[in-house]
């Protein structure tokens, strides 16, 4: 298997150039993170995640987790690896200073995420949910909870999950039956199970810190009636050490088509009494809280669907590269590698394109939620907090739908080889496919676009949206440059198909549900593909910029300008389609019973 490299350049430049990591240092609390900081952290994180982590993911992959009388006992190298991540601070990066983080923004730390993701998908996930567990604490957790738990949680000494699910409430979160009892002392006695609970227990810390949903014995009816409550796997003494163990056990771990390495675990709560739990914020609020979480979450499970892309991308390309098949088409050369043939170049490309348009996305909507954070004005804060989160669900499906796309791409580069697990590029596949159902489906995503979204506040977000698109379209097309020319009229044809699918969803929201429900994961995808189209433009003119100016590296500058080209010519045409798919809404299932199933 090719080694992982992370790409460092373009994801420097993405910063840079499209998530205005730059400009960030006029914010008080981000003085320190300079260019030459940021470039000393991506080095470094480059290095660890390729010699540390990369190395793992295929041994991780093949011995997967472990449950045992004392508990779930990871692969091979996992604790080393992981104490290696902690002392090198890896998982506090972009955490509160005042809590043990370097607390630097999350422009930089979306690009160390995204190396730890390709380096090693499982292993992420624990550092993932701790983040999440960490941004509700922070929110919701009293004085004294957080004293307790969140520095072991941001050093890493401690890890956090997230409970929702349970065997009867997969997304409808309204069925759950985990209930909490006040105790005299004010904590509370937890019972229920859980499942699907990523790394619901581990040999990788002394603690775990398990955020649960659960009903209070007066709670009102459905998703209005749902706590959340801070359940340890060990209590905490007075003076912060361990006590007993609390009444919280993983009683199975799945066996799963992916990420092997990552435990996901049958929870028990109050099998033996009662696992002691503390309220999180106020009684009959905690999904609200959850969605904290779950907002961190999925910005991360869309980047793991970008760094699988970027592993498979180039897995594949030094496979092409080295692989001797069949004669050259123009030149009539016998025996060339793989990469001069021109599906294999398409497929590549496409690869290529896609992954660099969705890290686009992904860091500039990181970009966003820093500037929300360190905004002062209470309406600039307002206008990047509300982008942000209309980018969400854009970062969240987009990128794992392509993630699953371009991983396919890559076994398919591979031919027979790539379908044996030998050479490695099944993995990517594999470990890719649970990204598009885990914190929220594809459908899922499409619906939070649609409904909390676009139609929240009247439109009013999409359309600054739209108009930074036709922004880019004009500049492009007024560049004077052919190729850029070409990029802008494509971007502009595929901006109008967005548009007019959002006004006929608009129109048809409050009498033709069923038609934009049908149509709501196709307007997903018209989203994402003129994003993306959009991101890309805007890499192109800033690569022209260096161009002209004859500075940096410019085969790399060129390199840029070709992918936005091909992203233009291959995926935006396909906004036009997206947009027909969402007008004809559910016109051809209207008519249709169930026996035509």
């Amino acid at each position: 298997m090719s080694d992982y490299r992370a790409p460092v350049k373009d994801m420097r430049f993405v910063m840079d150039e499209l998530a205005g990591f730059k400009e960030l240092a006029q914010f008080p609390e981000y003085a320190d993170a300079t260019p030459d900081l940021a470039d000393a952290i991506l080095d470094e994180a480059a290095k660890f995640t390729g010699e540390v982590l990369a190395p793992l993911n295929r041994v991780g992959d093949k011995e997967g987790c472990k449950l045992t009388p004392n508990g779930v006992t990871t692969p091979p190298g996992w604790k080393e690896a992981y104490k290696a991540f902690c002392e090198a601070g890896w998982n506090g990066v972009s955490s509160p200073a005042d809590f043990g983080g370097q607390g630097l923004p999350d422009t930089l730390g979306v690009a160390v995420k995204e190396m730890v993701c390709s380096a090693n998908l499982s292993f992420s996930l624990g550092p993932l949910l701790t983040t999440g567990a960490v941004e509700a604490l922070i929110t919701c957790a009293s004085d004294e909870l957080k004293a307790i738990y969140l520095e072991k949680m941001i050093t890493g000494e401690w890890t956090g999950t997230m409970n929702l699910t349970e065997p009867q409430a997969g997304s409808d979160l309204a069925l759950i039956r985990s209930r909490a009892e006040p105790q005299a002392d004010g904590t509370y006695r937890v019972f229920g199970q859980k499942i699907f609970i990523t790394y619901g227990d581990h040999d990788m810390t002394d603690n775990i810190v398990h955020l649960v949903l659960a009903r209070l014995p007066d709670a009102p009816a459905g998703v209005k009636g749902i706590s959340m409550f801070l359940v340890p796997k060990f209590l905490v003494n007075a003076d912060g050490s361990l006590g007993a163990r609390n009444d919280a056990y993983c009683v199975s771990i799945e066996h799963k088509l992916g990420i092997h390495a990552s435990p996901t675990c049958v929870m028990a709560y109050g099998d033996n009494g009662g696992a002691v739990g503390y309220l999180l914020g106020q009684a009959n609020r905690g999904l609200e809280y959850m969605f904290i979480m779950m907002n961190e979450a999925r910005l991360g499970v869309g980047l793991q669907g970008i760094a699988l892309g970027e592993r498979a991308y180039q897995q594949a390309l030094g496979y092409a590269r080295e692989r001797k098949q069949g004669r050259d088409a123009v030149t009539g050369e016998a025996l060339v590698t793989l990469d001069k043939h021109p599906d294999i170049r398409r497929m590549l490309m496409l690869m290529k394109c896609r992954v660099e348009a969705c890290r686009a996305m992904a860091y500039y909507a990181s970009g966003l939620l820093d500037r929300a954070h360190a905004t002062v004005n209470p309406e600039n804060r307002q206008k990047s907090l509300f982008l942000a989160e209309f980018m969400i669900p854009i970062v969240k499906g987009g990128g794992t739908e392509m993630g699953i796309d371009v991983t396919s791409l890559g076994i398919q580069i591979y031919g027979g080889m790539g379908f044996i697990e030998e050479t490695g590029a099944a993995q990517h596949w594999r470990d890719s496919r649970i990204t598009t159902i885990y914190e929220g489906t594809t459908g899922i995503q499409a619906n939070d676009l649609l409904f909390r979204k676009l139609m929240r506040d009247q439109g009013a977000t999409a359309k600054v949206v739209f108009g930074e698109v036709y922004a880019t379209a004009k500049a492009l097309g007024a560049s004077g440059k052919p190729e850029l020319q070409a990029i802008g009229q494509r971007l502009g044809v595929a901006l109008k198909a967005w548009t007019d699918a959002s006004e006929w969803l608009a129109a048809n929201a409050k009498t033709g549900l069923s038609g934009v429900l049908t149509a709501a994961v196709p307007y997903l995808h018209l989203a994402v593909t003129v994003c993306g189209g959009w991101f890309m433009g805007k890499a192109a003119l800033a690569a022209a910029g260096y161009l002209d100016k004859g500075e940096g590296d410019q085969a790399f500058y060129r390199a840029k300008i070709a992918t936005a080209r091909f992203y233009a010519d291959q995926m935006l045409p396909q906004a036009t389609a997206y947009g027909e798919t969402v007008r004809a809404g559910d016109a051809a299932l209207a008519a249709i019973g169930d026996e035509v199933f």
